[in-house]
């Protein structure tokens, strides 16, 4: 499959570029994932399409993601075009908020810093293994990427949980749907899975 046919499926549908496609296709960094000589789908497409910012934005996630395809050829391609997926349904419902614009924007830039994380495309600081509860087999291991906004990747046993910063009154803090870790003054407060007792935790081998 030629490198022109290949750009041709870099559209919204990126999410199923042929197999063909992924050593063949250079980071395209001027192609976007809303094809705006089309017809657009929806209210939100044609929002990106007629804001400056938010096509960069689209552009610039088209890289990532074409970055993020070559490097999962093999067995998390398919996790990646199901991730893909479900992002846009999330961009897409974005109409519903009463502040459209700033919801599509946060919402392509959690995106872009959760592909440049998951697929390690920025370099990470760690892992930083926290033992938990003074106990050396509860441990969780924690990689830091300087990623917009920043992020970082937590593992415990075989699960692992992305986390984005959030606002804090002091120390740093990061959260995911239902995990979140708080550094302060050298220790952390961990909650790992929603309901779960917080792990008290510091910085050890």
């Amino acid at each position: 499959m030629n490198a022109d046919r290949c750009r041709t499926l870099i559209t919204a549908a990126a999410i199923v570029l042929a197999p063909a496609c992924w050593a063949s296709v250079p980071a395209p960094a001027v192609v976007q994932t809303v094809d705006c000589r089309e017809a657009t789908t929806s209210s939100i497409e044609e929002l990106v399409c007629r804001d400056e910012g938010l096509a960069k934005l689209d552009s610039k996630l088209a890289g990532v993601l074409a970055e993020a395809q070559r490097k999962a050829v093999d067995e998390r391609q398919p996790g990646l075009r199901t991730a893909q997926r479900r992002w846009l349904r999330e961009r897409n419902d974005c109409w519903k908020s009463t502040a459209r614009r700033e919801c599509v924007e946060d919402s392509y830039r959690r995106r872009i810093a959760e592909l440049q994380a998951r697929y390690r495309l920025l370099p990470g600081n760690g892992p930083i293994r926290y033992r938990c509860d003074g106990r050396p087999a509860s441990t969780v291991s924690v990689t830091f990427f300087k990623t917009e906004p920043p992020t970082l990747i937590a593992r415990r046993g075989d699960r692992t949980a992305l986390m984005f910063v959030q606002p804090s009154a002091s120390g740093i803090s990061y959260q995911s749907r239902n995990e979140s870790l708080w550094e302060h003054q050298g220790e952390a407060t961990i909650v790992w899975g929603r309901g779960t007792q917080p792990l008290r935790c510091k910085p050890g081998s």
